[in-house]
């Protein structure tokens, strides 16, 4: 019991809860546009949550490998588990898991190759770069959190309504646009807390390359995009009306646009923290709910 739980501490599983969003808000767009598989949807949803947890403990090797996680002040919500300074499991187990469950994901997207053809390959390529370069080289070169949005926003949502049908609908485009954003602040709000230790571990990411204040005007600009973005879809007719209620959770934003204002220099209040993943997630819970209603 105590390595099960090691393993889910490296895989950070509360947070594999955004990858079943992502999945439902995907499928929902292709069942909106009129293809849907159950079978699909569930290989789609398992494939997306080992990558999700091999990503995750990709980190975590990479950050006690670097010393972050040695330094990192750590929240509910940021600083990584702490499963391998504990020594709960070794570095060598956490990093043949990450490679174990990759394996699961690259078996998904083989089987959706196969299944769904060519249509689906840039979907595989860029996700499996993601997952792969993200801890050693994409959070070191000042695009990690363009490399989130992508890989754990855009790519599921757009590529679980691929599946269904093989072809890319214009609704989970759409969907799949403020899904990007969300995680992209997901991640970037998170980088706060850790600055310091990102610094000494030799991350690059924007709240080293902009500052705290500038990084929180980042922050607050992807945020309040958001919204917008699905009412721009909504009135270009690239998402029903009814999407229009996937705006409602954006209310969440009102603690972390607070001190995105007006104290960036102070520490995130952890409740700020856990009203941004509540905002993330409950919008792609919203969105999949909309569309499938539609």
């Amino acid at each position: 019991m105590v390595e099960v739980k090691a393993y889910l501490g490296v895989a950070r599983a509360p947070f594999l809860l955004l990858s079943v969003t992502l999945v439902a808000a995907g499928a929902a767009a292709g069942y909106y546009a009129g293809d849907f598989s159950w079978l699909r949807t569930l290989i789609a949803l398992l494939g997306l949550v080992a990558l999700h947890a091999s990503v995750d403990a990709f980190n975590e090797v990479s950050d006690m490998r670097t010393g972050i996680d040695l330094q990192t002040r750590r929240t509910p919500f940021s600083g990584g588990s702490g499963t391998l300074p504990a020594g709960l499991i070794s570095s060598r187990a956490a990093l043949m898991f990450a490679f174990a469950t990759a394996s699961i994901g690259l078996a998904a997207g083989i089987y959706f190759l196969i299944e769904v053809g060519i249509v689906f390959l840039p979907i595989f390529i860029l996700g499996a770069a993601c997952v792969l370069l993200y801890a050693d080289v994409l959070s070191r070169s000042g695009v990690g959190e363009i490399a989130a949005g992508l890989g754990l926003g855009l790519l599921p949502v757009v590529g679980a309504a691929v599946v269904q049908g093989g072809r890319y609908p214009a609704a989970a485009v759409a969907a799949g646009v403020p899904a990007f954003l969300m995680t992209f602040n997901l991640l970037l709000l998170n980088e706060f807390p850790d600055e310091t230790a990102d610094h000494a571990g030799g991350r690059k990411n924007i709240v080293l390359m902009l500052g705290r204040r500038g990084a929180a005007y980042v922050y607050s600009a992807a945020a309040i995009l958001t919204p917008l973005s699905i009412a721009a879809a909504v009135a270009a007719g690239l998402l029903p009306a009814v999407c229009l209620i996937a705006m409602v959770p954006s209310l969440f934003l009102v603690l972390p646009l607070r001190w995105a204002f007006g104290a960036a220099q102070d520490p995130v209040p952890v409740a700020a923290l856990g009203t941004n993943v509540a905002w993330n997630l409950l919008t792609n819970v919203f969105m999949a709910a909309a569309l499938a209603i539609a």
